[in-house]
């Protein structure tokens, strides 16, 4: 970015930089630095400067800013076009109608996962289960968002989430706090499904499903900010679903579970999973494909043995902390 194209704040006489001129400006500055939506990212970077929520600023255009927030907003809108994301730069993202913190550790949560908290929600109410009973396992938990998301929505189930990263986990563990439901939420080390004993109702992940050769060739946003174990699923994207292929119908032997895919990995994940679990015995009751928002094919579902309506109650071998 050249010295002309750097996003400035300057006052004009008596005139104090107000929030639509902020706007306006910022939203220039992001546009000349290539950034896609230049002006969803200049609201919300001055909506966390303000401590407002983003469409507060529609109605107070005339607001002026302090030399420290203009100062601020400077900084971030600087950041932005560098290209890293609005969400790192305020240190949150919004996911499911709440706000969840991030750190270097964690994924940058999307939209395309809600896809799993959507499609969870619906089996809970297919199978008649009684959420205040279910036991929900989130595999790589990162930020936390599938576990605590789910359990916001189904008072009194209870969860673990596991990562490889215990640095993730702490922010999990936070994020649990913050939203209400850390009672109810544990924590394990674990890499895939390696050490997690224990049966659940339903398992939720999100693997690393990137192709390892195609990682650098990702938006900028995610190659260079997102933690590279979040996202190298290895040559063919494929590693971490057969590592848990075997392993599902142990933590999960009367249920769902539900992962998240890429575009186009949808059948390659449901052969190896179906592979997977029938070599340790266990014959899929069903597998459902769903889609996101946008119609894409991302996530693939599999009950592990037909207990609809069946809700029996399940023991654990392990109390992770």
């Amino acid at each position: 970015m050249s010295e002309s194209e750097k996003p400035t704040f300057r006052e004009a006489g008596s005139t104090k930089l107000t929030v639509g001129l902020a706007l306006r400006q910022g939203t220039a500055a992001l546009a000349r630095a290539g950034i896609e939506g230049p002006d969803a990212d200049m609201r919300r970077l001055t909506a966390g400067v303000l401590d407002v929520p983003p469409a507060k600023l529609l109605s107070e255009p005339e607001r002026a800013l302090s030399k420290a927030e203009a100062r601020q907003l400077a900084s971030y809108i600087a950041r932005r076009a560098r290209r890293e994301p609005a969400a790192r730069i305020l240190g949150r993202r919004d996911f499911y109608g709440r706000s969840f913190l991030l750190s270097p550790a964690t994924l940058d949560p999307r939209g395309d996962t809600e896809t799993l908290v959507e499609m969870a929600l619906d089996m809970v109410k297919e199978e008649r289960w009684d959420p205040a009973k279910l036991r929900i396992l989130d595999v790589g938990t990162g930020t936390g968002c599938l576990l605590l998301t789910l359990l916001c929505e189904l008072p009194g189930a209870t969860g673990t989430g596991t990562d490889i990263s215990p640095a993730a986990l702490l922010v999990a563990r936070t994020n649990a706090d913050r939203l209400g439901v850390g009672q109810r939420a544990s924590w394990l080390t674990a890499d895939a499904l390696e050490t997690v004993c224990g049966a659940f109702h339903i398992l939720v992940s999100n693997p690393p499903y990137v192709r390892t050769a195609d990682i650098a060739r990702l938006d900028p946003e995610v190659c260079n900010f997102d933690p590279a174990i979040a996202l190298d699923g290895g040559l063919d994207g494929l590693t971490l679903y057969r590592r848990m292929a075997r392993e599902i119908p142990r933590v999960v032997p009367e249920g769902w579970a539900l992962l998240e895919v890429g575009f186009d990995q949808a059948d390659a994940v449901a052969s190896v999973v179906s592979e997977g679990t029938a070599a340790v015995g266990c014959r899929v009751a069903e597998l459902r494909i769903g889609r996101d928002v946008a119609g894409r094919r991302r996530c693939v579902a599999v009950k592990t043995r037909d207990g609809t309506h069946a809700q029996k109650p399940l023991g654990s071998c392990s109390s992770p902390g």
